[in-house]
């Protein structure tokens, strides 16, 4: 069912506005799901094969459309939903459209990886979380945010 869905977003609606980021992010953003017997029989280079080939469709619907600019097809293991997300947009691999701090993966397999052996999707382990303290003392340095692990590929007619 994953490679299906996989599949399927290369013929979903596509919007590149690069004068409205939040149009493209609703647009061009999808959540993607596996039920545990689809990530026990998936590998990981079938997954990353099947995004490959997605990114190329939308590669050539871009140029298809005539769209000038840069554009960027990626890929990341959303942790706290269980989820794989891809997107496209008009921006960079280096500004991606991302509230917290990310890095780019110098490969998919990684991204698939973590997300095919995540055995309980949408869990966080709460153990390492601490009880808050009142707000308004000072308090140690806060824990240092691990950036989300991104696969990007540029998709666009320019790249930069």
């Amino acid at each position: 069912m994953l490679l299906t869905r996989i599949a399927e977003v290369a013929n979903e609606p596509l919007v590149l506005e690069p004068a409205d980021r939040r149009v493209e992010w609703e647009t061009n953003t999808w959540w993607l799901c596996a039920e545990d017997e689809d990530r026990k029989s998936l590998s990981v280079s079938t997954v990353v094969a099947a995004f490959e080939r997605t990114a190329s469709a939308i590669q050539v619907r871009i140029r298809e459309l005539a769209f000038p600019g840069v554009a960027t097809f990626y890929v990341w293991h959303d942790e706290q939903a269980g989820q794989l997300r891809c997107s496209a947009g008009s921006v960079t691999a280096d500004a991606l459209p991302f509230g917290s701090a990310y890095e780019l993966s110098d490969g998919l397999g990684p991204v698939i990886q973590g997300f095919l052996a995540d055995s309980e999707p949408g869990t966080m382990d709460w153990s390492g979380l601490k009880s808050v303290q009142n707000h308004s003392e000072p308090t140690a340095a806060e824990p240092e945010v691990v950036p989300i692990r991104v696969w990007a590929r540029s998709v666009g007619a320019a790249s930069r």
